[in-house]
């Protein structure tokens, strides 16, 4: 069976494999490390979900925006598989991802963060969903204090009430 144009899998014919989740985390790892936007798409579904601690992104443009502010913020991002979970679906990894902040950054409140030079080594885990020889959900999880605080992000609880002001009071989340 062969990759049709649009980069998924034609339909199967008598005796042919729909490549799995594994195979297609694979082939994605693969373009993620030489950061081939192109090949990382045509391994997600046109209306796939990547869910990560950022968000939730929603089909090709922004899947790709996300990863994008990652390859301008970090251009020798590389993502390094240390586990896997051998099964079909959902396909299951641990990785550390390692890079070094030489360009601009976005963070989660929209500004922009430009190079601090700093090396990030980043512990995380996946999990991909496949239907049609595709991506349809892609869950990343990672600790987002381990990464900022490797850029030079102190927490900052000036701001936050204590108990004792609180107290009678309704407190809404920020």
């Amino acid at each position: 069976m062969a990759e049709n144009q649009e980069g998924g899998w034609d339909k199967p014919h008598v005796g042919t494999v729909i490549p799995d989740a594994r195979v297609l985390k694979d082939q994605f790892l693969d373009a993620f490390n030489g950061h081939d936007l192109d090949r990382m798409l045509r391994c997600h579904s046109r209306d796939a979900v990547l869910v990560t601690p950022a968000g939730v992104t929603e089909g090709h443009d922004e899947i790709s925006s996300f990863y994008q502010d990652f390859f301008d913020g970090f251009p020798d991002l590389r993502m390094t598989v240390w586990h896997t979970v051998t099964c079909a679906d959902p396909a299951v990894s641990e990785w550390v991802l390692t890079g070094t902040h030489t360009g601009p950054f976005l963070l989660p409140e929209g500004e922009m963060l430009q190079g601090t030079g700093r090396p990030v080594t980043v512990r995380g885990t996946s999990t991909c969903t496949v239907s049609n020889g595709k991506i349809i959900t892609h869950r990343i999880y990672f600790d987002q204090l381990e990464l900022y605080s490797q850029l030079g992000a102190k927490l900052n609880f000036d701001d936050v009430p204590t108990i004792e002001e609180t107290e009678g009071q309704t407190v809404s989340p920020p």
